[in-house]
């Protein structure tokens, strides 16, 4: 016999294994038999097998599903318990003189969380009811939103210790409750330690970074689900939420530690709105998601998401152009309501590249320079082609390569 055909002989530790696996697989056989033999025992009469087997499983995953809420419930107590931690962690100690501290907590007591808000205005059925305001400025937010520094006392008594955080966020529609109180904490502890009451250590926000992390994943998550189902009268809440996502990026101090830990997750954001902008259909899109490019607008104030915010979309009408040309030159029919929406795209980009060409921000058009090459390629073509059929959208075009170019001639 030849020496490769003699078998080889398996080690106690591969035999070990095999015998275990195989009693598994027997337990289980078992396991099975024994169930089916309760169930037709404990059968009661007038049920078939079938129907008395999916009645026990119905229970059985009703039972689940119960311990699965709980399970949530205890996740969300244990993540605001580590919300209330890093506050106080960031908030050591306060800095106010006997005298003062009266007047400073009744100043406090005496503030409201959030305005009323007026909610008079409801869409209109036809969808066509276009105005020149945001539609968050009937949210109660201005198109600048350093106008409405009301919004900032949040947080109603930062004495001798930080408030805890209330558990608030049972149901979906208040999943946006707990990552706002604890923003808005965040922020009130900030501003009261620049007018030096409170001594705040911000670097155990470096410390943290699941929990600042996660807070924002919360935060725009719960943002991003109500554009794409967005409900009206909007609530105090989601207000709220967007001013403070603002102002967390815009803040210099937190943005640094917010934009660092979550970058990725807000690209992720920006890209998820740009998405709804494109691909919604309903009727009265137009009303319903004027907020979602005002909010990107606002994101665009940060020189940081600003760049990437261009790249996108840049990208994203340029593969639009693209593709209505290709549509146009083998006579096809196009995305009509892909096609009304774009137009939404063109007003986002052409504000962010005024913002640029008004500070002459170099570092930024660097950034988004490989995208901006990609975009200008034929465009003077695509414009020529489509002028005819599609003149609003060539105008379009024109009007953001003026501004790409323009901004270039200033650096250069």
């Amino acid at each position: 016999m030849e020496p490769w055909s003699v078998p080889q002989s398996r080690g106690p530790a591969a035999v070990e294994v095999k015998g275990r696996k195989e009693n598994q697989v027997w337990y289980l056989k078992i396991s099975k038999l024994a169930l089916a033999f309760a169930i037709i025992h404990s059968k009661p009469p007038g049920k078939s097998c079938k129907e008395y087997t999916e009645h026990l499983a119905k229970i059985v995953s009703e039972q689940d599903f119960g311990w699965k809420s709980k399970v949530e419930v205890l996740e969300a107590e244990v993540f605001r318990l580590r919300q209330e931690l890093l506050l106080n962690k960031i908030c050591r100690r306060v800095c106010l003189e006997s005298g003062k501290q009266g007047a400073f907590a009744e100043t406090l007591l005496d503030q409201e969380c959030i305005n009323p808000v007026n909610f008079s205005s409801q869409l209109e059925d036809s969808g066509c009811d276009m105005s020149n305001d945001y539609a968050f400025d009937s949210l109660g937010i201005t198109s600048d939103f350093h106008q409405s520094e009301h919004n900032i006392d949040a947080s109603k008594s930062w004495l001798e210790i930080v408030p805890p955080l209330n558990l608030c966020c049972a149901s979906k529609d208040e999943s946006l409750t707990a990552p706002v109180q604890f923003f808005q904490h965040l922020l009130e502890i900030k501003k009261l330690s620049e007018g030096g009451i409170l001594q705040a250590d911000f670097t155990e926000l470096e410390n943290d970074s699941f929990t600042i992390c996660n807070s924002v994943s919360q935060l725009l998550d719960g943002l991003t689900a109500f554009y794409n189902s967005p409900k009206f009268p909007v609530s105090n809440v989601l207000t709220e939420a967007v001013c403070v996502l603002i102002r967390l990026i815009t803040d210099t101090k937190l943005s640094n530690h917010v934009l660092k830990k979550c970058f990725k997750k807000l690209e992720e954001f920006k890209k998820n709105l740009i998405q709804i902008i494109l691909r919604n259909s309903s009727v009265n899109r137009f009303q319903a998601l004027d907020a979602v490019p005002h909010t990107l607008v606002l994101l665009g104030r940060n020189n940081i998401l600003r760049n990437s915010l261009i790249s996108f979309l840049l990208s994203e009408l340029r593969q639009f152009a693209e593709q209505l040309l290709q549509a146009y030159q083998i006579h096809e029919m196009y995305d009509i309501t892909q096609y009304e929406n774009i137009f939404s795209l063109f007003m986002i980009l052409e504000q962010l590249l005024q913002y640029e060409t008004e500070e002459s921000n170099i570092s930024s058009l660097d950034c988004d320079g490989e995208e901006k090459i990609k975009f200008l390629k034929n465009l003077d073509q695509i414009i020529l082609h489509l002028s005819d059929e599609f003149p609003l959208f060539s105008l379009y075009l024109w009007r953001v390569s003026v501004l790409l170019n323009s901004a270039q001639i200033q650096i250069d």
